[in-house]
C-alpha cells in the first residue's frame, strides 16, 4: 500500500496524504485532483478501491486493427493528442493475428471503467464479423465512436471519409489520362468501405457510358502481399490502370507490375487510398486519395466527449471530403500503346 501511494503521488504530483484521501473517498480534495489520482491508478495498473469502481475512469480505449499500415498510427497520434487536450488518457489496443481479439479488448476496457471507446477500423465495418461486443458497449451505455463506415444496426456515431467521392476522383483521373481498362483492388466482399467504393466505381463507369466488368474487380486482405496477388490477376486481364482500396494494396500492385516486367507509370498507372506516411518516398511516388486524418480524428474525439458530457444528440455519420494527390505512379496512356493497338476498350459486365 505504501509503495502504491508513493507511485500514484509521484505520477500526479500530489502528496501521499492526498492520494490516501481519494482512495478512502474522503472530502477535502478537488474534483480535478480526484480524477487525476483515479486515472493514475488505472494507468499504473492498480485496482480501484471497491467503493470507487462504479465510476468511470478518465481513460478512453483506442482500438486499432493493426499498426503495420501507416494510416492507423497516424490516426492514433491525432486522436491521442486530442484526447489529452480534453484531459483524457488513451489506452491503445492493437490486434495481432492469433492474439488478443477485439472482443477481448472490450472486456479489458470495461474492467478499467473507461469513459469511452474509439474504434479506428475493425470488425464494425465487416458485415459477416461478430458484433456482440459492440452491443455490449451499447447496453452498458459506454460512449463509442467509429472511424470509417459501419454496418447497419450499430447505432454509434461514425466519422468516415467519403468512399464514393474518393473512387470517383481516382477513376476520373485515370480516365482523363486515356485509361479505359481500369481495375479495382478492394477489401473483402463484406467490408463496407469496399462495398461503397465498388458501388461508386460502377456508377462512375456507367456515367461514362460503360459497365465495369466483374473481371476487373479483385478482392484482397489489406496487405502489400494481398495487393500484389490481386493486381497480378488484373494485369493478366489487360488493365492499364488500377485503383486500390489502401496504400499498401497500391504498393503491392506496383510490385506486381514490376515482377511482370512492366513499368509504372508508363505501362500501368496505380492510385492508392489514404496518403499514409512515406508515400512521397516510394519509387515512383504514389498517386493516392488523401483521407483528412487530422479533421476526422479530432471530430471523433469531439463526438466522444459530447457523448461523455451528454450535451449533444446522436449525429449519425459524418462524411469528410477526400483529396486526390497526383504524384508519379500515374501517367498518360502512351502513344506506343495506342499505335500498337493496345488502347484499352470498355468491357461489359456479364454479371
Amino acid at each position: 500500500m505504501t509503495r502504491r501511494l508513493a507511485q500514484v503521488a509521484k505520477k500526479v504530483g500530489v502528496s501521499e496524504a492526498t492520494v490516501s484521501r481519494v482512495l478512502n473517498d474522503k472530502p477535502g480534495v478537488s474534483d480535478a485532483t480526484r480524477q487525476s489520482v483515479l486515472t493514475a491508478l488505472d494507468v499504473l495498473g492498480y485496482e480501484r478501491p471497491t467503493q470507487l469502481r462504479g465510476e468511470r475512469a478518465r481513460l478512453v480505449g483506442l482500438v486499432l486493427p493493426e499498426l503495420q499500415n501507416p494510416i492507423f498510427p497516424a490516426f492514433a497520434e491525432v486522436i491521442g493528442g486530442a484526447l489529452a487536450q480534453q484531459g483524457l488518457t488513451p489506452v491503445l489496443c492493437t490486434q495481432t493475428r492469433g492474439g488478443v481479439s477485439e472482443a477481448d479488448y472490450v472486456d479489458l476496457l470495461l474492467q478499467q471503467h473507461v469513459s469511452g471507446v474509439v474504434f479506428a477500423g475493425g470488425l464494425f465495418a465487416e458485415a459477416d464479423a461478430p458484433h456482440d461486443h459492440y452491443r455490449l458497449l451499447a447496453a452498458r451505455n459506454i460512449p463509442v465512436v467509429l472511424i470509417n463506415a459501419s454496418i447497419d444496426g450499430l447505432d454509434f456515431p461514425c466519422v468516415a471519409c467519403d468512399d464514393a467521392v474518393a473512387v470517383e476522383q481516382a477513376w476520373r483521373h485515370l480516365a482523363s489520362l486515356g485509361h479505359e481498362r481500369i481495375g479495382l483492388v478492394l477489401g473483402p466482399a463484406d467490408h463496407m468501405p469496399s462495398r461503397r467504393k465498388l458501388e461508386a466505381a460502377r456508377g462512375t463507369a456507367r456515367a461514362a457510358g460503360v459497365e465495369l466488368a466483374d473481371e476487373y474487380v479483385e478482392r484482397s486482405i489489406f496487405s502489400l502481399e494481398g495487393g500484389q496477388a490481386a493486381a497480378g490477376r488484373l494485369l493478366e486481364r489487360g488493365v492499364t490502370g488500377i485503383v486500390c482500396g489502401s496504400d499498401p494494396l497500391a504498393l503491392g500492385a506496383i510490385r506486381a507490375a514490376r515482377r511482370r516486367g512492366l513499368c509504372v507509370p508508363s505501362d500501368v498507372s496505380v492510385v492508392g487510398f489514404d496518403d499514409s506516411a512515406f508515400m512521397t518516398c516510394t519509387e515512383p511516388p504514389l498517386s493516392t486519395v488523401r483521407q483528412p486524418i487530422e479533421a476526422m480524428g479530432r471530430a471523433a474525439v469531439d463526438l466522444l466527449c459530447a457523448q461523455i458530457r451528454g450535451t449533444q444528440p446522436h449525429p449519425g455519420e459524418l462524411l469528410f471530403e477526400p483529396e486526390l494527390v497526383v504524384r508519379g505512379s500515374t501517367a498518360q496512356l502512351s502513344a506506343a500503346q495506342l499505335s500498337a493497338g493496345q488502347a484499352p476498350t470498355a468491357r461489359v459486365s456479364t454479371g
